[in-house]
């Protein structure tokens, strides 16, 4: 597989990541005479190197939830309350599969109707979906959702759950949010829209100059003619996935954090800055604005007191994984036991070959911790991550995964006595339970008078 050598970028310029693309593909792949060779090729060339001596995993932990260990609960909560916890919630994604567009900005009440369910799952299955079969799966209609976007949904909840821990611990809850940092990655399309957003909502209760930002670019394709590559610009754009998400954190001045009364008023981080600031975090926990359980609870103490706790113990991130259903297998990321490394290791689906999804014992949940970021930001930095290639449209263009930190640093892997089902909303067949969870939100105690409240200015 193409190796990223390092991710050194220079102040201010994304052009030494495309240059670095360019000069990957010429040393790798310049043998080929085309793309669609390449295209052709994308299988093998994308395999995990050792693929036919894995074996099943060995080192998954297991985390009792009703363990009697009172005091990483304890431990959880209060770090949490403390400001001790970097959260990261990254929404910059395409959602191609889904058909709807960016999923922060998705209003399921405006914009879905059950019949419009019903078509875009019929798209999907390849079979009509009558409207009946559709509602016969809801809790409530799509319209009778509160007229929330899913990305203030995601917002509003840790909000939330955040002054509702301030109450279990006799704190003031307007003090808790103040002291908590997030970060933001967005989309370039969706940078003006998510800003007013946070100005709209009075920042949801948090300290603005804690929440930091960060646009994740996209790039065109590479092309390539008499076997040299080059960057074309007649190309589409195109995100090259999260794992370039996180290297684009390393370099100068990507993060920002808004300054004044305008979404003009940005104020950019010097890369030692960011590396002072990730310093004074125990853990940096990574959201996906897609996982629908995260809608009523976004705060998961039990995982995060293990995560603590291995943190001591030197790792630097530990990976969720749930067992595959073996009567409908999913495809995913797998983990398995990787003997010339000696140890278990998370890879991706792309690179997996002809495994087929019933012989993946074991998925990534798509929910890492990071104890002591800093480690990891640093490890990147210096490394980078592996280059995957994906050829969309007849263009070449890199596909880094943020999973595969887990080749870089000392990483746990855990999976739940009490195993949940993966429940995110990445197609169309995920739409009635988006609705129906969206539902539950609403339904919480307090919840639409917290949402009213953020509106008119947390207080």
């Amino acid at each position: 597989m193409p190796q990223a050598t390092k991710a050194v970028i220079a102040p201010d310029s994304l052009e030494p990541y495309i240059s670095s693309c360019v000069a990957l593909a010429q040393e790798n792949l310049s043998h080929f005479s085309s793309l669609a060779e390449i295209a052709a090729r994308e299988k093998a060339l994308n395999r995990y190197p050792r693929l036919e001596r894995l074996s099943e995993p060995r080192q998954i932990l297991v985390l009792e939830e009703h363990d009697g260990r009172p005091e990483l609960l304890a431990r959880a909560r209060s770090a949490v309350a403390r400001g001790e916890i970097l959260f990261e919630h990254a929404a910059a994604g395409e959602g191609t599969r889904l058909m709807l567009g960016s999923k922060y900005s998705l209003d399921i009440s405006r914009e879905i109707t059950v019949e419009r369910t019903a078509h875009l799952m019929s798209q999907e299955a390849g079979r009509v979906i009558p409207p009946q079969e559709v509602a016969a799966q809801l809790d409530c209609l799509p319209q009778e959702l509160l007229p929330l976007s899913l990305g203030v949904r995601h917002m509003l909840q840790l909000a939330i759950d955040l002054q509702n821990l301030a109450r279990d611990l006799g704190e003031s809850p307007r003090e808790v949010l103040g002291r908590q940092h997030l970060l933001m990655v967005i989309g370039r399309e969706m940078l003006a829209h998510i800003q007013k957003d946070f100005y709209q909502w009075h920042f949801f209760g948090f300290n603005p100059a804690q929440v930091y930002f960060m646009v994740q670019e996209s790039f065109h394709g590479l092309n390539l003619r008499d076997r040299n590559f080059f960057y074309d610009v007649h190309s589409p754009r195109r995100l090259h996935n999260h794992g370039q998400m996180v290297m684009q954190q390393t370099m100068a001045h990507q993060l920002f954090t808004l300054v004044g009364a305008h979404a003009w008023d940005k104020r950019f981080h010097a890369r030692r800055e960011v590396a002072d600031w990730l310093q004074g975090f125990a853990d940096k926990i990574s959201y996906n604005i897609e996982d629908l359980d995260y809608l009523t609870g976004s705060l998961d103490f039990h995982g995060l007191g293990l995560a603590l706790e291995l943190g001591d113990q030197g790792y630097n991130m530990v990976m969720e994984v749930s067992a595959n259903n073996p009567a409908k297998p999913q495809k995913g990321g797998m983990l398995a036991w990787d003997p010339e490394l000696g140890r278990d290791v998370m890879i991706e689906s792309f690179q997996l070959g002809d495994i087929e999804n019933r012989d993946i014992k074991f998925l990534n949940r798509n929910f890492n911790h990071y104890p002591r970021p800093w480690v990891c930001w640093s490890r990147i930095r210096e490394q980078g991550l592996p280059m995957p290639i994906a050829v969309k449209e007849g263009f070449l263009y890199f596909q880094p995964v943020q999973g595969d930190i887990n080749l870089l640093v000392k990483t746990a892997f855990f999976r739940r006595r009490e195993m949940r089902p993966i429940r995110n909303l990445k197609s169309p067949a995920a739409l009635p339970l988006a609705i129906n969870r969206m539902y539950a939100q609403d339904c919480q105690p307090g919840f639409k008078e917290f949402a009213q409240q953020c509106h008119q200015g947390y207080s």
